[in-house]
């Protein structure tokens, strides 16, 4: 069902339990639960779809920290990247978003990867070239997804969003914990 349809049916079902409330308080009077249930049915409606709808954004938490600020804040930047594109996926925000989201995106990927490459290599880490491969992977993955982006739209997007969401906390917790310590030994902020 596509988002149109579904913002109908949600209307509809809102619509039909506001006017099954509103019977039945007419009808069975304020003493009865049924329409206290109806009502709390509908109270609850609004709060479901929100925090169902926040399971696909990603939240920064302290325990992805790499104990670097300027990484850390390319992390949660990264992140919020992450949640504008996954705007783009669940709601119907237009073509120019969803290009703008998804370039800015790639874009300030590839500026943190360049900086966070720059600091292991002055830092001396000793897996650099294993982790630089792992950017160059996954900006080729991107890639494909932005490729696929131009040739399908709006349908590509929800793969490169859950796809990239994944990814970098994973990477975060993974890999990138790993310097933490040479970085932090070294100074580095």
């Amino acid at each position: 069902m596509n988002k149109s349809m579904k913002m109908i049916s949600l209307v509809l079902l809102i619509g039909a339990l506001l006017v099954a409330v509103i019977l039945t308080f007419i009808a069975l009077g304020f003493t009865s639960p049924i329409p206290w249930i109806l009502a709390a049915v509908l109270i609850g409606i609004p709060f479901y779809i929100s925090r169902r709808e926040q399971q696909h954004f990603a939240v920064w938490k302290d325990e992805y920290s790499v104990g670097i600020k300027s990484l850390d804040d390319d992390h949660r930047k990264l992140l919020c990247l992450i949640n504008k594109l996954q705007t783009a996926v669940h709601y119907q925000t237009g073509e120019i978003f969803e290009k703008e989201a998804l370039d800015e995106l790639v874009a300030y990927t590839k500026y943190h990867f360049d900086r966070e490459e720059k600091m292991l290599e002055e830092a001396g880490y000793p897996d650099l070239d294993d982790h630089k491969k792992t950017h160059k992977a996954m900006i080729a993955e991107v890639e494909g997804f932005v490729e696929a982006y131009n040739q399908k739209g709006h349908e590509a997007l929800k793969e490169v969003a859950a796809y990239l969401k994944n990814w970098l906390i994973g990477h975060i917790n993974g890999t990138d914990k790993e310097y933490s310590a040479l970085l932090t030994e070294k100074g580095m902020s």
